[in-house]
């Protein structure tokens, strides 16, 4: 599955939680999502926070008790609101593709709930996305790899 197949795959099964996922169009809507994301965050919070850490840092320095804390610039807040309405937009096709790809390595997607655990479920959830799929049809669908390629006769 080519990167922009992929894309398209996941977000026209925009909060579709059953079926099976390659690992292609997971690990290829992982790679778009990280691209959106940074791109944006450099270019809408980074700024931002530059300004704001040098006026808290001279804020600090003062030691001026009295002195107001310097208020977050108005940069900084617009970013972080269209970060996180980029990722509530994204939130469901997200889950939706993690899912299906923990189907296709034949578990539950209540699995996807042990990346919440800091490092060691993050780790697991890695490992259980970029593990081989099972072969043949599961309880969870037929095979996507069976499906996508035709069968030699």
């Amino acid at each position: 599955m080519s990167f922009i197949e992929s894309i398209k795959t996941v977000l026209s099964k925009y909060a579709v939680f059953n079926g099976r996922a390659r690992r292609s169009e997971y690990w290829w809507y992982m790679l778009a999502y990280g691209i959106v994301y940074t791109v944006l965050y450099v270019a809408l919070v980074a700024p931002g926070l530059a300004e704001y850490s040098a006026a808290t840092s001279e804020y600090l320095m003062a030691g001026d008790a009295a002195a107001p804390m310097p208020a977050m610039p108005g940069s900084l807040t617009t970013g972080y609101i269209i970060l996180s309405i980029v990722g509530l937009a994204l939130l469901l096709p997200t889950l939706g593709v993690t899912v299906r790809r923990l189907h296709d390595t034949g578990k539950s997607g209540f699995w996807v709930l042990i990346g919440l655990v800091l490092f060691v479920g993050q780790i697991i959830l890695i490992v259980f996305t970029a593990s081989n799929g099972t072969p043949g049809p599961n309880q969870h669908g037929p095979d996507p790899k069976a499906v996508a390629q035709p069968q030699a006769v």
